[in-house]
């Protein structure tokens, strides 16, 4: 059974496959300071308890993507990127929308993730989605300058 959600802007939202690898790493690198490597997203898809989320057109041009993991009870955003042209149009909300749809469907009853306290606008949509800060890390994120970012830790109840 293939598993698909709508999105905005003519965009659907489906599981990502090892070939879309290379476009998770790009759209990755263009939206933190230290992307990842195209090996890495290769072994996140190519494990089951990792699952990614691409939302893309008709063609499958990938515009963002959202990345858990998954052990026990417990989920975890890896990472969540959108295309620069595609942000603030809704489609990490949408891919927000549909992890949480997929993990009804799994034994995971709590979703945690990391973001930089700066990150006003990732802040916003995670509280709107029913996230709240439960912790933080100091110095946790490197920045092109040599200092370090607080990740705040934030954590939602699935259902």
């Amino acid at each position: 059974m293939m598993k698909f959600w709508m999105a905005p802007g003519g965009l659907h939202i489906e599981p990502a496959e090892t070939r879309d690898a290379k476009d998770l790493a790009r759209i990755h690198a263009q939206s933190f300071y230290r992307g990842w490597p195209t090996t890495d997203f290769v072994s996140f898809l190519e494990d089951r308890n990792t699952p990614a989320y691409i939302a893309c057109d008709a063609k499958r041009r990938v515009a963002g993507f959202a990345l858990i993991r998954t052990v026990a009870d417990e989920a975890e955003l890896l990472t969540i990127a959108v295309e620069p042209r595609w942000r603030g149009r809704g489609v990490g909300r949408a891919l927000m929308d549909a992890v949480f749809a997929d993990l009804m469907l799994s034994p995971a009853r709590r979703m945690f993730l990391e973001v930089d306290e700066q990150n006003s606008a990732a802040i916003r949509l995670y509280e709107k989605l029913g996230f709240a800060t439960v912790s933080s890390r100091k110095g946790y994120y490197p920045r092109p300058d040599g200092s370090a970012a607080t990740a705040l830790v934030m954590a939602r109840d699935l259902g």
